[in-house]
């Protein structure tokens, strides 16, 4: 049943796109060069493929290879749905594994900041575009707009929503809040005031009360009833120089209170949710290692994966020994996520980074 309802919308958007003859064009300009947009490797980063190809009506596929990833997110009830998020030109999905992809009509030629899928509905998704939040309830074929910010300067960062029960969806701003919603985005009410931009809001999958804040340069935080309280962890992670200076965080699927931090000290992890630390031994020196996006295998811990500038990292004993190839693009890997029905299977964003320098 679930497989027939995907294979109709599939052609139910093949159509709409054949009815309406429009042609797929984005903002000139975008980074240069075609070696952008998502690539994907089926065996843990030894061969990547670029993906982005798009059906039009000439029968020509188009390609949205010249994009830059701004974010990246799979539907959690589906790893063949995937939802890249570009830098001003919307946000682009697949249902079958980056096979072929559609641009979402609706939200215009903007930056996609974050993207969340709800794991129950999988037709309900939400995108974070400026200072506000877009939710469309029909698999991509309509938006409306759920949350704005009056403040027009503050951009809407990262979105997560509780697993257990999908009616939470959590939001956090550069302004340094982290927002939350009990009824999928009719209401909010904001749970959380960090006085720093929260870059990345992670909700345990081993416990839905259990929620990471993550800010720009003052830590984490972290909440055990479901953002009702909060407490820094920054004095557990004092030992550790320009460690509050946040890159990215996982938590673990296979291994309960297994939690991975990139900063600007480079790579750390924790075995009890954040209350104590231990430093990753990394190729790169510390000081150089500039780490865009971190991902660890949903049945296996020890594998764990992270991009830079210019290169894919691999281990597979959990952060002892590290191999390395070179990126299949000559833009920065910005994004990393793994199917978590085969975790051979890994996707990667690309973004152009201006003279060296991360955003």
């Amino acid at each position: 049943m679930f497989k027939n309802k995907l294979n109709l919308l599939i052609i139910m958007m093949v159509l709409a796109i054949m009815v309406s003859g429009c042609s797929i064009s984005f903002k000139n300009g975008e980074g240069g060069g075609n070696d952008g947009g998502i690539y994907v490797t089926a065996n843990q980063g030894n061969n990547w493929v670029q993906k982005v190809l798009i059906p039009t009506t000439s029968g020509q596929p188009g390609s949205f290879g010249n994009l830059n990833a701004s974010s990246l997110a799979m539907d959690p009830s589906d790893p063949g749905a995937i939802y890249f998020g570009s830098v001003d030109n919307g946000l682009l999905y697949t249902y079958n594994g980056a096979g072929g992809w559609f641009l979402a009509n609706g939200l215009g030629k903007v930056t996609i900041n974050a993207i969340a899928v709800d794991p129950v509905s999988k037709c309900i998704i939400y995108a974070g575009i400026e200072n506000k939040v877009y939710k469309s309830t029909d698999c991509n074929r309509t938006w409306a707009q759920v949350y704005y910010d009056n403040d027009v300067n503050t951009i809407v960062n990262t979105i997560a929503i509780d697993h257990y029960n999908s009616v939470n969806v959590f939001i956090g701003t550069s302004r340094g809040e982290a927002i939350k919603s009990s009824d999928r985005g009719g209401s909010w009410k904001t749970i959380g005031r960090f006085e720093n931009s929260v870059q990345k809001i992670v909700v345990s999958p081993a416990d839905s009360r259990l929620i990471f804040a993550a800010t720009a340069k003052k830590g984490i935080f972290r909440s055990t009833d479901g953002g009702a309280n909060w407490v820094s962890l920054e004095e557990k992670l004092k030992d550790f120089k320009n460690a509050l200076s946040f890159k990215d965080l996982a938590v673990a699927s296979a291994d309960k209170g297994l939690i991975f931090l990139a900063t600007n000290y480079g790579l750390l992890k924790s075995a009890d949710n954040g209350d104590n630390w231990a430093k990753i031994e990394l190729i790169t020196p510390e000081k150089e290692a500039t780490i865009n996006s971190i991902a660890v295998g949903p049945k296996n811990s020890k594998e764990v994966y992270y991009v830079t500038n210019t290169t894919f990292y691999r281990s597979l004993d959990g952060g002892a020994n590290w191999t390395t190839k070179k990126l299949p693009t000559t833009r920065a890997g910005w994004k990393l996520l793994i199917n978590p029905e085969n975790p051979n299977i890994i996707y990667l964003g690309a973004r152009k980074i201006e003279d060296n320098k991360s955003f």
